[in-house]
């Protein structure tokens, strides 16, 4: 026999070892493993256009819930609001153009850890808007957001976003009209206890009953639900139907899953299902939609869906879920932060 055929041979035998090993090695683990054929095109959703439909299991009398597609609707641009951001007017001698106004605008929007922005009043048709080139402006304002999830803006935060907006005043020849201090820290305190009060993040975990599964065979799943692969690893989203928004939920697991050399030889046992109340619209049904991805990937999964202390949750959880959410909405939509709301996404952000 020849050294080459001889190399062959053994190469053989150490492939089919290999192969038989994996095989056994998913068996030993319990995986659940996807059909690795390829889904059709037909079969994937467009996330950036229509909303995925959802049905929960119907109660006596009741017909089960459909959410209603929609067509892409756009996100509007973030703008100073006076009912979140502190606003100091700049007042000018002459307009100028967007060019010389540009040149000056500092190289960051934060102070601290809040965002600032800076617009001009057209001088042309006399609206607000961020400045654009081309355009000449009559005056400008400044505003720092009051507060957001890392809390309200303090003393240093709001010292140098004066700082910042003087460094933008003096080139332009704008004269600066600053809020207090005190006033501002104040204001930015209350905004802070309202939003701490009100701020939710709902989660359920679905618990593997029986076999645990590979990271395909949940993406697989998850697909087939209306969920697409996110940009973290171990994060799937479902899109939200306005473009440019925050995804309507979230299905993630252990990254360390994802990223594993081999994903359809992972055991993952535990799913973590959430949307972000205040994040998200409130037309764009997203309970509903929490509670039917819920029942839904728990039933075709073989999956327990549990609370934070592993407790098993009940159709009767959801309906007391669901009135609190009802007064958690009105509470937002009463002092004008309406959950999903330009406002309400840049406070609870």
């Amino acid at each position: 026999m020849s050294l080459t055929l001889a190399l062959a041979i053994v190469g053989a035998l150490v492939l089919a070892a290999l192969v038989a090993h994996s095989a056994w090695t998913a068996r030993k683990l319990g995986v659940k493993r996807a059909e690795l054929q390829p889904s059709s095109p037909t079969e994937r959703h467009e996330p950036d256009r229509v909303e995925p439909a959802f049905e929960l299991p119907a109660a006596p009398g009741d017909k089960p819930f459909v959410a209603e597609p929609r067509a892409l609707r756009r996100r509007a641009n973030a703008r100073l609001d006076a009912l979140i951001d502190a606003i100091t007017p700049l007042t000018l001698e002459a307009p100028v153009s967007a060019e010389l106004a540009l040149s000056h605008l500092p190289p960051t929007r934060r102070a601290g850890s809040k965002t600032f922005m800076i617009e001009g009043l057209n001088a042309e048709n006399g609206e607000w808007e961020p400045i654009t080139l081309g355009q000449r402006y009559g005056e400008f304002q400044a505003g720092v957001q009051l507060a957001n999830r890392a809390g309200a803006i303090n003393e240093i935060e709001y010292s140098e976003f004066v700082q910042k907006v003087e460094a933008f005043a003096e080139p332009v020849s704008a004269m600066a009209d600053f809020p207090d201090m005190l006033d501002v820290v104040a204001r930015a305190r209350e905004l802070d206890n309202f939003a701490s009060a009100h701020d939710a993040q709902l989660a359920v975990h679905l618990k593997a009953q029986g076999a645990a599964w590979s990271v395909g065979y949940i993406q697989q799943l998850a697909l087939r639900h209306g969920f697409v692969p996110g940009v973290v690893p171990g994060r799937l989203v479902l899109p939200s139907p306005t473009e440019g928004a925050p995804a309507v939920l979230t299905l993630s697991f252990d990254s360390q899953a994802a990223l594993a050399d081999d994903p359809n030889l992972t055991a993952v046992r535990d799913l973590t299902l959430a949307f972000d109340v205040p994040q998200t619209e409130q037309s764009a049904s997203p309970f509903a939609a929490w509670r039917a991805s819920a029942l839904a990937l728990s039933r075709d999964m073989d999956a327990v869906v549990a609370d934070d202390n592993g407790q098993a949750l009940d159709e009767s959880a959801f309906t007391q879920i669901d009135a609190e959410l009802g007064r958690l909405y009105e509470a937002l939509q009463e002092r004008d932060l309406a959950a999903g709301s330009p406002a309400a996404r840049r406070v609870f952000s």
